[in-house]
C-alpha cells in the first residue's frame, strides 16, 4: 500500500492539552464535542470546533476507556457521585455504547457485561491469547462466533466496519488485519492483513505497534495510528494507502472522527513503549478531514489495444 501525495500538517492544537497519558477520544454523534479519558483520574470535555475545555471530571483511579451516552452525558466506571451503571470485579479498558440497542458493553476482567441505561446487534471483543469473540447483542449467553487472531503478537485495537459487514484488528507488531463476519467461503477468501507503520533503518525494519483504527463514517476508509507518531489513512476495498500526515510529536494513542466526517481528532501521548523516560508533552490535534484525503480513488484501468 503506497501514498502519492504530500504530507498535509498536524492540524489545530486544543488549549488546555492534558498533562497525563491519552487513553482515549471520542467525538459525539450529535455535535463536535470531544470526550477524553486520562491515566491522571480524569475525563475531560472539549468543543473541538470552539477549542474550549467545557469541563472536567475527576475519579477514583485512571480513566481508561470513555464513551458519549448522548451529547449531554458520558459513560465510564468510577468512584464517586457519579450514576453508577453497574461494576466488575477488577478495571474496565473498553467501553462502547450501542446506539441500536440503547446499552453499554463493557469488558477486560475476563468478562463482557452489557448495561441498559435508559450500529448493528454485533459487538467484537478482542481477549488475551489473541482469540476473538463475536456477540450478537440480542443473545449474549454465548459468543456467535469464536475465533482466533488472524496476526500473530497481542491485539492493540478493534473497530467494526460502517457497514456492520466484519471489522479491522490491530496489533504490536505493526500490522492490521480486515475480517468478514460471513463465514462463506466467498466472503472469507477478501480477507486479508498488512504491514504498517514501520520502517527500515540501517538494513533492520523496525516495527511500531498500531495502537488506534478509525474509520471514516462516510466513505467507509479507515485511519490507523501508531507508536512512530505518524497517521495513515487506508483504502481497505482497494487495498492502498490514500494519505500520511505529518508526523506527530509522540506516540498515536486514539483518533475519532466527528459525526458529520469533517474533522478527525488525533491524540498524540507517550506510550512508555520505551520505558520511563523524558518525551514531548501529551495533546491533541484537530484536523479537517479533506475528501482528497479520506475518499476512495476510482479504479484505473488501462485502455484497451486499438
Amino acid at each position: 500500500m503506497t501514498s502519492v501525495h504530500p504530507p498535509p500538517g498536524p492540524g489545530r492544537e486544543l488549549s488546555n492539552p492534558p498533562t497525563d497519558g491519552i487513553s482515549n477520544i471520542r467525538f459525539s454523534n450529535h455535535s463536535d464535542n470531544l470526550l477524553v479519558s486520562l491515566w491522571d483520574k480524569s475525563v475531560r470535555l472539549y468543543d473541538a470546533s470552539a477549542n474550549i475545555l467545557r469541563g472536567e471530571f475527576m475519579h477514583g483511579g485512571p480513566v481508561l476507556d470513555c464513551c458519549f451516552h448522548d451529547d449531554s452525558s458520558g459513560i465510564m466506571f468510577s468512584h464517586g457521585k457519579e450514576d453508577v451503571l453497574g461494576r466488575h470485579d477488577a478495571p474496565v479498558r473498553c467501553i462502547e455504547y450501542s446506539y441500536g440497542a440503547g446499552q453499554v458493553i463493557t469488558g477486560w476482567d475476563k468478562t463482557l457485561k452489557c448495561w441498559d441505561p435508559r450500529v448493528g446487534n454485533r459487538v467484537v471483543v478482542a481477549t488475551a491469547g489473541r482469540h476473538v469473540n463475536v456477540y450478537d447483542l440480542r443473545k449474549m449467553s454465548q459468543p456467535e462466533q469464536q475465533r482466533e487472531s488472524s496476526l500473530k503478537y497481542q491485539t492493540r485495537c478493534v473497530r467494526c466496519y460502517p457497514n456492520g459487514t466484519g471489522y479491522a484488528l490491530s496489533s504490536d507488531e505493526g500490522r492490521v488485519a480486515m475480517e468478514f463476519f460471513d463465514l462463506s467461503e466467498t466472503s472469507q477468501a477478501k480477507k486479508y492483513a498488512f504491514k504498517c507503520h514501520r520502517k527500515s533503518e540501517a538494513g533492520r525494519d523496525i516495527v511500531y505497534p498500531v495502537n488506534a483504527i478509525a474509520f471514516h463514517p462516510v466513505y467507509g476508509t479507515f485511519a490507523t495510528g501508531g507508536c512512530d507518531g505518524f497517521v495513515n489513512v487506508w483504502d481497505g476495498n482497494n487495498k492502498k494507502r490514500l494519505y500520511q500526515y505529518s508526523k506527530y510529536p509522540a506516540s498515536i494513542s486514539a483518533l475519532s472522527f466527528s459525526r458529520d466526517s469533517r474533522l478527525l481528532a488525533v491524540a498524540s501521548s507517550y506510550a512508555f513503549e520505551e520505558g520511563d523516560m523524558p518525551h514531548e508533552p501529551d495533546a491533541i490535534f484537530v484536523r479537517s478531514a479533506n475528501e482528497i484525503e479520506v475518499k476512495p480513488k476510482p479504479k484505473v484501468y488501462p485502455n484497451p489495444p486499438a
